[in-house]
């Protein structure tokens, strides 16, 4: 499986440093890159990538509006928040607003490949430090991914796996898979422990 890949970043050396680390990488197809939010725009006007490394700091617009725009126009792309913030707002507004994970910039070539296989299949990533950040700020919320949430807050007003399946127009397996992962991530027993775990958290 080739994964399409572009870049959002105001530093053309850092472009260039993640470009000439994985332009050799088997299975990853460099799609190029945008320095600002609009460049970026006009891109996915014509080409669609499947992950997006996506910095927080852009000339023309912050990273999280930028991801939050791509992901209500292009909900297919995985979108990887890219900065230097280790700062628990930042992620969490991040995840939040749509990405699928957030690593930052002095990750290893290793764990970036990880990051961008990880978010292309679906799943979530944090980098090491990015998650050891989230845990010294004593915060119980995990952090989920945007329809983990959506699933979570029609799990919360009781409708069934084929109600939700309905609503958010995707199939009931994947409605059980973000059941479950749901339940692993609050390390809840049970729904009825999920969501009281979750209203405890402040995600409901």
């Amino acid at each position: 499986m080739t994964t399409k890949l572009f870049i959002v970043d105001d530093h053309y050396m850092v472009i260039e440093g993640i470009r000439s680390l994985l332009q050799n990488e088997k299975g990853l197809e460099w799609m190029g890159h945008a320095m600002n939010a609009s460049s970026c725009l006009a891109f996915l006007k014509r080409q669609e990538p499947d992950v997006i490394l996506m910095d927080i700091n852009l000339p023309d617009k912050t990273g999280i509006d930028l991801c939050k725009e791509v992901k209500k126009l292009y909900p297919a792309v995985a979108i990887l928040g890219l900065s230097t913030f280790n700062q628990q707002p930042v992620i969490r507004n991040m995840m939040d607003n749509g990405a699928s994970g957030y690593i930052l910039k002095n990750a290893t070539k290793e764990e970036l490949l990880t990051a961008i296989t990880t978010v292309r299949m679906g799943n979530t990533f944090l980098s090491l430090e990015v998650a050891q950040s989230l845990r010294e700020t004593g915060n119980e919320a995990p952090i989920i991914t945007r329809r983990e949430k959506e699933v979570l807050q029609l799990i919360a007003e009781g409708l069934t796996n084929a109600e939700i399946a309905a609503q958010l127009f995707i199939s009931i397996p994947t409605v059980n898979t973000h059941r479950k992962s749901l339940i692993e991530k609050f390390e809840a027993a049970n729904t009825a422990v999920l969501i009281s775990k979750a209203i405890r958290s402040g995600i409901l």
